[in-house]
């Protein structure tokens, strides 16, 4: 890891640059399979997954005896723990649920919104370096509070055609409805097209690799919404001397070994701390059966002294983390002034692994800076909001005069006859 000590707020742009792949490099690829998809369908599909995933399948679908299999292969404890973890999930999402108001904006003229479900959507959950059934709660849990009438699931099977276990006993404690062995590209064109096994969705969400990421930024662009822009996972820690060095270290690791693009990053303001953070790293290293993968990670990854808790403050908001850990003495002060970010974590005892897992919030979150702009999945990720709006006599004498002026101004003068007509009855 890199020791920035006191950096110019010149060279913090530099400095907080992301691990970079430029997914323009493989649109050529992604829009060949993408093109394919769309024009066979469910035989395309089995090709590429020989061809990508080294399988053949004689079925896309995931049988019910397959998914009823899977209960016998999960412990008890895991089992117990996937439960927990959707209770605090759906706790916390249904708190989300809107509540429509009926408001009169001037006497005669009352407007209101109503949630409405997205119908059908779509969850990609990876299943290649590790098998991410949280990632099925995080997504299919909200998807069924809001009211989603079909929740389809497509993850790569492995080499003897077989889902995880684990995803597939997630898969039916959340009520998905639909499950599929696709992988990668396929996944992503199966979902935005249709085929003659999968139904054509309106809106994508999950994480994957480059081409997965390269494939809904393609299909976004006419033929189907996606929860966000993606990127590599990343954690920044903002700890004082009252912090843990263990803790510090064992936060940073757990997000390194996500992937070999993933970047950690310690904001601190005493340079004791950063030695110790780095001896505990090293020791905590060795022991970690994805080391290979958090090495990697690590090179990408920086331990930054700044001068104090103002420059903390202003370098997490230019960074606008994924997950942003606040182990310090005064977290909620720093934490009120925390304004880009996608999840935070506060305090000695709250590890990003918490909203990760089980504590309730949300894991799919804003990366690559998005956070600026962007939220984490929430219900209203899953529901589209219609506004209504109904007017009376009185409201449209009230209104009309307004609506005529503006209309006539911007030489709209259909706009105008449509409320002249009504205040001249």
């Amino acid at each position: 890891m890199q020791i920035i000590r006191y950096p110019e707020r010149l060279e913090w742009a530099s400095i907080l640059v992301r691990p970079q792949f430029d997914t323009s490099s493989l649109n050529n690829t992604v829009s060949a399979v993408l093109a394919d998809i769309r024009g066979r369908g469910d035989k395309a599909i089995l090709e590429y997954e020989e061809r990508f995933d080294k399988v053949k399948l004689s079925s896309l679908t995931v049988t019910r005896e397959e998914i009823e299999a899977s209960e016998s292969l999960v412990s008890e404890e895991l089992k117990a723990a996937i439960r927990l973890a959707k209770r605090n999930i759906q706790t916390f999402h249904r708190s989300q649920i809107f509540e429509s108001k009926k408001i009169e904006t001037i006497q005669g003229v009352t407007c209101w919104q109503k949630a409405v479900a997205i119908e059908k959507v779509g969850l990609y959950i990876p299943g290649g370096t590790a098998p991410l059934f949280s990632t099925v709660l995080m997504l299919a849990v909200p998807a069924k509070i809001a009211g989603c009438k079909e929740i389809v699931l497509c993850t790569p099977p492995n080499k003897e055609g077989k889902i995880h276990p684990a995803i597939l006993f997630a898969a039916q404690e959340a009520g998905v409805d639909k499950i599929f062995k696709i992988g990668g590209i396929q996944a992503i064109g199966a979902m935005a097209y249709g085929t003659q096994s999968v139904p054509k969705v309106y809106k994508i969400f999950g994480p994957g690799n480059q081409y997965v990421m390269a494939a809904k930024q393609l299909v976004s662009l006419r033929d189907v919404a996606i929860d966000m822009p993606a990127g590599p996972s990343e954690v920044q820690v903002i700890a004082d001397d009252t912090a843990n060095p263990a803790f510090v270290a064992a936060d940073l690791l757990s997000q390194a070994e996500h992937g070999a693009d993933s970047q950690v990053i310690l904001t601190t303001t005493s340079e004791r701390f950063i030695a110790d953070v780095l001896q505990e790293i090293e020791q905590q290293l060795v022991e970690l059966p994805r080391r290979e993968i958090a090495e990697k990670a690590l090179q990408n990854s920086k331990l930054i002294l700044l001068k104090d808790n103002n420059e903390i403050i202003d370098m997490t908001n230019q960074y606008a983390p994924e997950h942003l850990i606040i182990e310090t003495s005064d977290y909620m002060d720093i934490a009120d002034d925390v304004i880009n970010a996608g999840s935070v974590f506060l305090g000695h005892y709250t590890p990003e692994s918490a909203g990760d897992y089980a504590s309730g919030t949300n894991h799919t979150l804003p990366t690559n800076g998005y956070a600026t702009a962007y939220s984490g999945v929430n219900l209203d990720s899953f529901v589209k909001k219609i506004t209504f709006q109904k007017i009376t006599k009185d409201g449209i004498r009230n209104l009309g005069p307004a609506i005529e002026v503006m209309a006539e101004n911007e030489e709209l003068y259909a706009h105008k006859n449509a409320v002249t007509l009504r205040l001249k009855e």
